[in-house]
């Protein structure tokens, strides 16, 4: 479910993450999404307004980019990669391949990997790229899920989980290469 932003409210980052977004980026980009894990919410920012919020899931067991953690990872990304475009809600992906299966509901267990996914690269060397740390190698996306019940409350491994309707509007929203910043 989208909650526009009707005010267009300006965003606003910490002066510490904006400086690190401009270190990566070399300015702070027109367009951009900011996933906030304190609110459990993602932002579509263009020009410094945001034009679109959601809920979303990060992990249950917090911030984090240690390989093996099972915890979002923290810091300045890109899309490195979309996946799953035109395929139906639901549709299950294994190991960023779409299965054919299609899943709607709780019934199919486990929290899966439905609908789209934007693969995220981290550009922040030492924080979310690098050895043991890089969340491009950790396979952190953003994805939509079977559980969406629970979105609005931390409960992935360490990816950010959408509302499959939700997704499919992100994934339009943006090209592979726009920065998402998770704080």
């Amino acid at each position: 479910m989208t909650r526009a932003n009707p005010g267009g409210t300006t965003h606003t980052l910490t002066s510490d993450m904006r400086r690190r977004l401009v270190a990566c980026a070399g300015e702070t980009p027109a367009h951009m999404l900011v996933v906030h894990v304190g609110t459990q919410s993602l932002d579509v920012v263009h020009d410094g307004r945001i034009t679109a919020s959601y809920p979303v899931s990060t992990s249950r067991r917090g911030v984090g980019n240690r390989d093996g953690s099972f915890k979002t990872p923290d810091g300045v990304h890109r899309v490195a990669e979309k996946i799953g475009g035109g395929a139906p809600m639901g549709r299950v992906f294994r190991d960023r391949i779409d299965t054919g299966e299609t899943c709607s509901g709780t019934d199919c267990g486990e929290n899966l990997i439905l609908t789209r996914i934007l693969r995220l690269e981290g550009l922040e060397e030492g924080r979310n790229r690098g050895p043991g740390i890089d969340s491009y190698e950790r396979f952190i996306y953003i994805h939509g899920t079977n559980h969406e019940d629970a979105v609005g409350t931390p409960m992935s491994h360490g990816c950010v989980v959408m509302r499959n309707a939700d997704v499919i509007e992100v994934y339009n929203a943006v090209e592979v290469g726009t920065i998402v910043v998770i704080d």
